[in-house]
């Protein structure tokens, strides 16, 4: 046996071994947060949400609003929250979680995540109209509501690119059809242009339920307007 033929005999043997071993070789790691996204596909399938509610989705701010179903008990809200996400991977995970739903409204919150890496404003602003396209691949009309980046005491550092940033969406939002965007920014300042931290939990980055109160009386209105019109 030639020594390329000998080596191919043993790498061979070798997987095998492996794989009687329980130990075969690593697949391709899966994206992040695939774990999450599939446990959402696999909730749906034993209590498939009803088509047409309102589809609150992005990062870890939309997770933890767990009180999303009293907050706004009007209407049928989908609470499709995930892990410390960015933009991008609401991106990649639109068709997924979103779409499916056949929401008669987006509400979006994702960013902050994004310029805490190291993102700038104008690919955070790129990614969000990404985000957008590929909704309107599949739903050209549902409108689509931005809250605002928010001013989370544990990245204050980095207001500027913040403040930058709502500047860019908010900017695209005037100019696009079934674009909003919720401006909470500022109401969660004191009278000295500070981010209230009785409003956070002791991360200084998630909210408590009065931070949330703020988010929902901001949404609530938005909501109820933006339905009226399309009735």
């Amino acid at each position: 046996m030639g020594v390329s033929n000998t080596r191919a005999f043993l790498f061979l043997v070798a997987g095998l071994a492996a794989v009687a071993a329980g130990q075969a070789p690593q697949s391709e790691k899966p994206a992040p947060f695939e774990n999450e996204i599939a446990k959402f596909e696999v909730d749906d399938l034993k209590n498939p949400p009803m088509k047409g509610g309102i589809v609150f989705v992005g990062s870890s701010s939309i997770r933890k609003w767990t009180s999303l179903q009293k907050d706004f008990p009007d209407w049928n809200v989908i609470n499709r929250g995930f892990g410390g996400s960015a933009i991008s991977d609401s991106v990649r995970y639109a068709h997924r979680i979103v779409t499916p739903y056949e929401p008669r409204m987006i509400v979006f919150f994702a960013g902050t995540n994004d310029l805490a890496s190291g993102k700038s404003p104008e690919t955070v602003f790129a990614d969000y109209k990404a985000f957008v396209a590929t909704i309107r691949t599949k739903l050209p009309r549902t409108p689509i509501a931005y809250i605002s980046i928010s001013p989370a005491p544990s990245r204050w550092g980095n207001v500027e690119n913040v403040k930058k940033t709502n500047r860019l969406i908010q900017e695209f939002s005037t100019k696009k059809r079934h674009l909003i965007f919720i401006d909470i920014f500022p109401l969660m300042l004191d009278s000295q242009g500070q981010p209230r931290p009785e409003l956070f939990v002791e991360d200084r980055l998630h909210m408590n339920p009065d931070g949330y109160a703020i988010w929902t009386k901001a949404v609530t209105p938005v909501i109820a307007s933006t339905l009226k019109e399309r009735n």
